[in-house]
């Protein structure tokens, strides 16, 4: 009974008509996994516009770093809202589109362009923590706002500009013969697109996250005891005209200068650090990927199931869900200001 699910479920998303009927029956395994990532597009959406409101509402948001995490929560919120209900129905159908070309590079368009921008906003929040850690007296709130806000514009320009190639000629997105609705697979846009959207971000990432361990390990090394132990002094007393009669030896006692414990802002530091990493690793896991069949699949002219392009697919759509998820878990305000948002509604 399993083995027949199995089938019927990959029966069900592969891109191949059964005598032309679109409508087939669903086996229980399909129907299950159709309802969680129904369950995964409500709850991205809901927690994305939770994070949203709640900037919004709090005055105390209103500046860095919580414009950045804005711009993160705006292209989460799209690619819930926008995105992944368009791919479900996809999926209802096979992997087969029924809704026409117009809508079909709708679609593509703004799932690359909000996945895109969710990326970089992810980037970009690596490097304003990494700046804040290892230049903190250069990089002045001032400073820190105008970065920002550059980083902002630069994300979605240049998620715009990959999002809407394919619509000045570069490839095609929509096949009416087969049903497909897919990123365009002309090689060398698969090329720019790939590297423009993943792999420059992850190499970004990867090489601030490796500084900011450096400078974490750095500061826990220079955490240890300094003592400073003075030369004994002699002081000879002395009769006038006479020898020397005795001497007394000194020794200042040694001062020692401990840390006991972590400051506040050593404490700030480590957190921000472990949110960095976490941040990283989750976001590695869920598009690496898929951004490894978009770049192998169209360069070497080979295939893999479809299922697992659904597989991966959704996966890297997930890391819209775990964004506010692990950047809020570590900021006891967004905690502070969730209890007062919920405490005032009731």
């Amino acid at each position: 009974m399993a083995q027949l699910n199995l089938s019927a479920f990959l029966s069900n998303f592969s891109g191949e008509p059964e005598s032309g009927n679109l409508y087939r029956p669903f086996s229980v395994f399909s129907i299950l996994t159709l309802t969680l990532l129904a369950m995964l597009v409500v709850a991205t959406f809901a927690w994305n516009l939770l994070v949203l409101v709640t900037i919004l509402r709090v005055r105390t948001f209103h500046r860095v770093p919580h414009n950045l995490v804005a711009s993160m929560a705006i292209s989460d919120v799209m690619v819930a809202g926008l995105v992944m209900p368009l791919s479900l129905v996809r999926e209802l159908y096979g992997r087969r589109w029924i809704l026409g070309r117009a809508l079909c590079q709708v679609w593509i368009s703004c799932d690359v362009l909000c996945c895109t921008a969710s990326i970089w906003n992810v980037t970009a929040i690596a490097l304003d923590r990494y700046w804040s850690i290892t230049r903190h007296l250069e990089y002045t709130l001032k400073t820190r706002k105008r970065i920002s806000n550059v980083m902002i514009a630069l994300t979605w320009l240049l998620s715009a500009i990959i999002s809407l190639s394919p619509l000045f000629g570069w490839g095609e997105t929509y096949s009416e013969e087969s049903l497909a609705c897919q990123v365009s697979q002309e090689p060398s846009y698969t090329v720019f697109s790939t590297f423009g959207a993943f792999y420059l971000p992850l190499c970004v990432v990867l090489f601030v996250y490796w500084k900011i361990y450096k400078a974490a390990k750095f500061r826990i090394g220079s955490r240890k005891t300094n003592t400073i132990m003075p030369m004994a002094e002699v002081i000879e007393v002395k009769e006038a005209g006479q020898q020397p009669q005795m001497a007394f030896g000194v020794r200042p006692a040694g001062v020692s200068f401990q840390a006991e414990g972590e400051t506040w802002r050593e404490q700030k530091e480590r957190r921000a650090a472990l949110m960095v990493g976490i941040l990283i690793g989750v976001f590695v896991l869920c598009w690496i990927p898929f951004f490894l069949a978009e770049l192998i699949i169209p360069l070497c002219s080979c295939d893999i199931p479809p299922v697992w392009k659904s597989v991966f697919l959704w996966l890297g759509y997930s890391n819209s869900f775990f964004n506010p998820l692990i950047y809020t878990a570590f900021n006891k305000n967004y905690n502070s200001a969730f209890r007062n948002l919920f405490s005032r509604q009731r």
